[in-house]
């Protein structure tokens, strides 16, 4: 038996006895799973192969030299995650599905034994996917459904490198790599907004370090604008979730609440076409406005981005020493919740309090 396989039918037990999961939900993503790691290769095998494209044994190649300079530079696990490559046949690894009560930014949970309580729920189909979002949707919730390139298994598995993330340029492949190291070097059940910023901190400052070690001159030139396009995107998302929950939380009755939902996703609409004026028409984030951002987007985006500066203060105040960055998150992880959620509050208000005072050398010094 295969080593994966035996681990995969350990994990199905554990799911299967606590009773957590739905047998029909567990079963896809065992489903899922199994395709995985039933399609993945050798990289060097791949490389080898006379039918691999020369576009996609770059990518393979640049991939190589990403997971070994997360290993030595950012001191990620070295394990045997992506040294194989699977092509699963289609453009995203999975789906996840976001969903909040009509009136609130509170993301609905989905909870596992093994991963805790998630604010998302994810899919191998996307038609199993669409149709879960639909079954919200029929509960008068918003949702957001978005595809996933790469996701991790946390240690249960090698995770190999996906097709779904060779589509991307360096950048994001860089950072995807680094993110998903990151999961394995640390994870806590139950609070998918500490485990994502955590992930993204160590990508943002990952990426930045591969820049100034290994990036060529035109990476480094770009980055800087893209930055400034993404933190100008993530404070107008800010100032409209801060709206949204002032709404949400007032007094008002509900058909006005409603009402101001909806005046404040114009304001975001305006806000979002006066920034497209600025970049030159960059189109980066349509998507986001398509039709507009609603409650689950901005659930969302804070899970991934609300307490990443928070970890990147910490990150600094330690002097980019991974090592001892990963101690000291191991011990605000040892802390209950909300003991947590003060200390990176704390370090928030003096990371912006620095900046206010001694200005921001950066773009990524300031990233919402």
């Amino acid at each position: 038996m295969a080593a994966w396989l035996g681990r995969l039918l350990g994990l199905l037990f554990c799911l299967g006895v606590t009773g957590c999961a739905s047998v029909a939900f567990v079963g896809q993503a065992a489903t899922g799973q199994a395709e995985v790691m039933s399609k993945a290769r050798a990289i060097d095998e791949v490389l080898a192969d006379p039918a691999t494209t020369p576009e996609t044994a770059n990518k393979l190649r640049l991939a190589q030299r990403l997971r070994e300079f997360a290993i030595r530079e950012l001191k990620l696990p070295d394990n045997a995650s992506y040294t194989r490559y699977a092509d699963l046949g289609r453009p995203y690894a999975l789906w996840n599905i976001v969903s909040t009560p009509p009136l609130s930014l509170k993301p609905q949970e989905s909870c596992f034994p093994i991963a805790g309580c998630l604010s998302y729920r994810g899919y191998y189909s996307e038609a199993e996917a669409q149709q879960y979002a639909e079954s919200r949707k029929a509960l008068g919730e918003d949702v957001f459904l978005y595809g996933v390139p790469a996701y991790s298994t946390l240690g249960w598995f090698s995770d190999p490198l996906l097709n779904t993330t060779l589509r991307y340029d360096k950048a994001v492949l860089a950072r995807l790599i680094f993110h998903e190291l990151a999961h394995q070097q640390l994870y806590i059940k139950d609070d998918s907004g500490f485990n994502e910023a955590f992930a993204t901190a160590v990508e943002l400052e990952g990426y930045e370090r591969w820049l100034a070690l290994e990036g060529d001159a035109a990476a480094r030139e770009a980055y800087p604008r893209a930055e400034q396009r993404r933190q100008a995107f993530r404070r107008l998302m800010e100032q409209g979730r801060a709206l949204l929950e002032a709404v949400y939380t007032s007094e008002q009755a509900d058909d006005a609440k409603r009402a101001a939902k909806v005046e404040i996703q114009a304001e975001l609409e305006r806000g979002y076409q006066a920034l497209k004026a600025e970049w030159g028409g960059y189109l980066g984030y349509d998507a986001w406005f398509q039709p507009h951002p609603n409650n689950a987007h901005m659930a969302s985006l804070a899970t991934y981005h609300e307490k990443v500066p928070a970890f990147r203060a910490l990150f600094r105040q330690l002097g980019g020493d991974f090592s001892a960055f990963y101690l000291a998150v191991r011990q605000l992880a040892e802390k209950n919740r909300a003991a947590r959620d003060e200390a990176l509050a704390a370090l928030r208000s003096a990371a912006v309090i620095g900046e206010t005072q001694h200005g921001a050398t950066t773009p990524s010094t300031a990233a919402p």
